[in-house]
């Protein structure tokens, strides 16, 4: 196969495409309105992560002098980020446009977001008293004049650049003002609600309504304030003193990221071209920064959280979290697990199982040790409780904790002094390698002996995620599999040691050959005449050389079904390459964010769950742990929860090399995919 600039999408441009998915679901009149208000607030906060991470990076290259090529697909880094800046604008105009029209449409349903220009006598009598109560002990204001270096602006941070022209100066001299926008204060103030009318003012025009209040000490002639936001390169740059612990580097990694170089300038487009020259002179904004003209208010993440207003007809119905099948939540779970396997499905059954797998072994006099791998937790986790409690009851519990977990590494700084406070055995990971496997494993003094018990999953072990994030969870005694298991515990502690298995599947050592392995045997089935088929859904593929191996498949005659809910770097569809390769994404109410690999191996298919996308930072730079599921019943519900998915026509959008994200066309029964598992697991428990 010749490799050309059409071989692969650029990572980057994929991401774009994926957030304008997102922007779909805001845009979609099937969504209750609120909803879209909040994936809107999705959108926005998924660009900024962008900026600081996707787009920084890029930018590192071009700063260093180098083209790129190689990494990111063909695409010269120069020219990327033009291509990012030209798509990113023309997203926040139609995001803007969508905003307006949602408004327009609360507004049908006595819902109005009114500015500073609409406020009535009674609305400011109230506002005047919330200003001086809950904003004004809060609000950050700095003239910057007369400074003789302009203010380090925090990225996480929205602004009002506010210009003030002087009375009384023959020259009407400005004075330029910065305003942050306090984050202890709801963005959204609900007013008075005036018989079936709601009313909510967004805190920026709240605050722009009572300038006169902060500015009592100039006499201006007018005044004016624009929203104004920078977004910083991300990266953690963690020094090599060897005084310092892990923790003290990443703590001072954390801290210097809110002085890291801008890669994104976002204004209000109707500002004064004197007061953004002004700006971006004292800001320092460079060429290869990324300025982008907006709407009239950023930040706009912060619909994720618009009020509900007590109108649940304008949300998604709450779903109740099923049991899992047989597996009684109030009886004990280690008894159960012992005799068989389950799986949980979250959000569609409760992640309570965890929770009370952990409790159950807290609290067990016969259990001797407790090991799991820590990500991501909740902001008061359960998790977190249930390890202390093991360790107050003569538990060893040791907790593998990954200081760098993108924008979490605060709270698990956090949570690592808590837990070690308390007792437990911490390990911080491998030196060069995050550890991002999903395992729990304990051992229990049995009658026979030592008998172990566990858990693998595709997702973090954290109960408030659980609820919007769609990710399986093994619960197994199966004795080779956790044995296993174990190993990659032990390499934490011995990274110089590398196991060798027969049923995980673990990155970094083996992950990429073993899955190679895999499509070679089907390419093989496919060439003695065999039935040969690949299906995996997962989050993101962006490896090249797994790209390359499945286009092999491809050409070999393996049918390949793909469900990619992010990055998709393969063009599915293309005579010679692909044209066995079929591809969509789904979006919709969950996050999905399982992991499943689902071999034909001529008539007895090999099921797989992992932590592990097909990117090489899971491949080669991650601790990752990949299991096989013998449980028959298992593997076919993890089966039939695929076809399922892969049925979806109402929210699954089509991979293809226009990149246009259409929708599969819709001339079937009507299949919503997230809608029909619940009512699969439904069915199943009444079975």
């Amino acid at each position: 196969m010749i490799k050309t600039k059409n071989t692969y999408i650029n990572r980057e441009i994929s991401w774009l495409r994926f957030n304008e998915r997102v922007l779909q679901e805001s845009a979609d009149k099937s969504v209750p309105l609120i909803e879209r208000l909040r994936f809107l607030g999705i959108f926005s906060n998924n660009l900024d992560e962008f900026f600081k991470v996707r787009y920084a990076t890029v930018k590192r290259i071009v700063e260093a002098g180098k083209k790129g090529k190689s990494a990111l697909g063909g695409e010269i880094a120069k020219d990327l980020l033009e291509q990012i800046t030209k798509i990113v604008i023309e997203q926040q105009s139609n995001s803007l446009e969508i905003l307006r029209s949602v408004e327009k449409e609360l507004e049908g349903e006595n819902i109005f977001i009114i500015n500073e220009t609409e406020i009535t006598e009674k609305q400011s009598e109230f506002i005047k008293d919330y200003f001086i109560k809950k904003v004004s002990p809060v609000l950050m204001t700095i003239i910057l004049n007369d400074l003789r270096e302009f203010p380090v602006l925090n990225d996480t941070a929205a602004y009002l650049a506010v210009k003030m022209v002087l009375k009384n100066s023959e020259s009407k001299e400005n004075r330029y003002a910065l305003i942050q926008i306090p984050k202890r204060v709801d963005r959204f103030v609900e007013l008075p609600k005036e018989g079936d009318k709601n009313y909510i003012i967004i805190l920026d025009d709240l605050i722009r309504y009572c300038m006169d209040g902060v500015f009592t000490m100039f006499e201006y002639e007018s005044i004016s304030a624009h929203m104004i936001k920078i977004t910083r390169d991300a990266e953690l740059d963690i020094d090599d003193d060897l005084s310092k612990s892990f923790i003290e580097k990443i703590s001072s990694s954390v801290a210097h990221r809110k002085i890291g170089d801008p890669v994104r300038f976002v204004y209000d487009k109707s500002i004064a071209a004197d007061t953004l020259s002004f700006l971006k002179e004292k800001m320092n904004v460079e060429d290869t920064d990324s300025v982008i003209p907006g709407g009239r208010y950023h930040n706009r993440r912060d619909y994720m959280g618009f009020p509900s207003l007590g109108r649940q007809d304008l949300q998604y119905e709450k779903i109740s979290p099923l049991p899992i099948k047989g597996l009684s939540i109030d009886g004990s779970l280690l008894e159960r697990i012992a005799e068989k396997d389950y799986l949980q499905y979250t959000p569609y059954h409760t992640f309570s199982y965890i929770i009370r797998f952990l409790r159950e072994a807290a609290l067990d006099p016969k259990v001797r040790t407790i090991k799991i791998t820590v990500y991501r937790l909740a902001n008061n986790s359960q998790v977190a409780a249930a390890l202390i409690n093991a360790v107050k009851n003569g538990k060893q519990v040791t907790v593998q904790i990954e200081l760098q977990a993108r924008f979490d590494e605060a709270a698990n700084i956090f949570y690592a002094e808590k837990l070690q406070e308390e007792g437990v055995k911490l390990i911080f990971g491998v030196p060069g390698l995050k550890v991002h496997s999903k395992i729990c494993i304990i051992e229990r003094e049995e009658d026979e002996g030592i008998k172990r018990y566990g858990f693998i999953s595709t997702g973090n072990f954290n109960e408030s995620t659980a609820k919007i994030y769609t990710d399986y969870t093994l619960f197994t005694a199966h004795t080779p599999i956790l044995k296993e298991l174990n190993k990659v515990f032990d390499f934490f502690e011995t990274t110089y040691k590398i196991n060798k298995y027969k049923h995980l599947i673990v990155s970094p050592h083996y992950t990429k050959s073993v899955f190679k392995g895999l499509i070679d045997q089907e390419i093989k089935n496919a060439q003695e005449g065999k039935e040969a088929y690949i299906k995996i859904k997962m989050n993101s593929i962006t490896s090249y050389k797994m790209i390359d191996k499945l286009y092999e498949a491809s050409n070999a005659g393996v049918k390949i079904q793909m469900i990619v809910r992010g990055v998709c770097c393969l063009i599915p569809g293309v005579p010679g390459m692909s044209e066995n390769i079929e591809a969509i994404s789904v979006v919709d109410k969950f996050l999905e964010h399982t992991r499943i690999f689902v071999f034909g191996n001529g008539g007895d298919p090999k099921v797989y769950i992992s932590s592990a996308d097909w990117m090489t930072r899971n491949l080669d730079f991650r601790v990752e742990v990949g299991c096989p599921i013998y449980d028959k019943d298992i593997k076919q519900e993890l089966i039939d929860t695929f076809e399922i998915s892969w049925k979806d026509n109402l929210k699954a959008r089509i991979y293809s090399d226009k990149q246009d994200n259409a929708y599969r066309k819709n001339d079937k029964e009507k299949v919503r995919s997230q809608f029909e598992l619940y009512n699969y697991y439904q069915q199943k428990l009444n079975s």
